[in-house]
C-alpha cells in the first residue's frame, strides 16, 4: 500500500504540489499570528504543517500539563512536545499546532484561543 501511494504521488501534476504549499502557506499565516497574540512563543516555520511553540510563561509544569487544560479548559487540541523527544525534558516546555485542517476548524480554534488570556 505505501509504494502504491508514493508512486500515486509521483503521479500528481506538479501544480498539486504548487497549490498545497499556497494553501498550507495561507493556513500557516492565518494561525502563526493567532498563537502569538494568545500568548505562545512561535515563529513562522518554513516547511512544516504544524508549529512548535513554547508555553513556558503560561506557568504549568509540564506540556503534558498544559496540553490536558488547552483541551478541557479552551477545547483546542495539541501535541505535547515532549512525545517527540526521547529525553522528554527537551519537550517539557512545547507543544505542537497541527494547521492542515479545515478552514473552519482553524477559525474554531482562533476564537477559543481568544479565550486563553482570561483562563490564565
Amino acid at each position: 500500500p505505501l509504494q502504491i501511494a508514493g508512486t500515486y504521488a509521483l503521479s500528481l501534476p506538479e501544480s498539486y504540489y504548487i497549490d498545497l504549499q499556497k494553501e498550507y502557506q495561507a493556513k500557516r499565516d492565518f494561525i502563526v499570528p493567532i498563537l502569538q497574540n494568545a500568548g505562545f512563543k512561535c515563529d513562522f516555520p518554513d516547511g512544516a504543517y504544524y508549529v512548535m511553540t513554547d508555553v513556558s510563561d503560561f506557568g504549568f509544569k509540564t506540556d503534558v500539563e498544559f496540553t490536558k487544560f488547552l483541551i478541557r479548559e479552551i477545547g483546542v487540541a495539541v501535541v505535547p512536545g515532549s512525545s517527540f523527544y526521547q529525553d522528554k525534558s527537551l519537550g517539557q516546555n512545547q507543544v505542537r499546532f497541527c494547521f492542515c485542517k479545515k478552514d473552519e476548524t482553524l477559525q474554531a480554534a482562533a476564537e477559543r484561543l481568544q479565550k486563553l488570556k482570561s483562563k490564565i
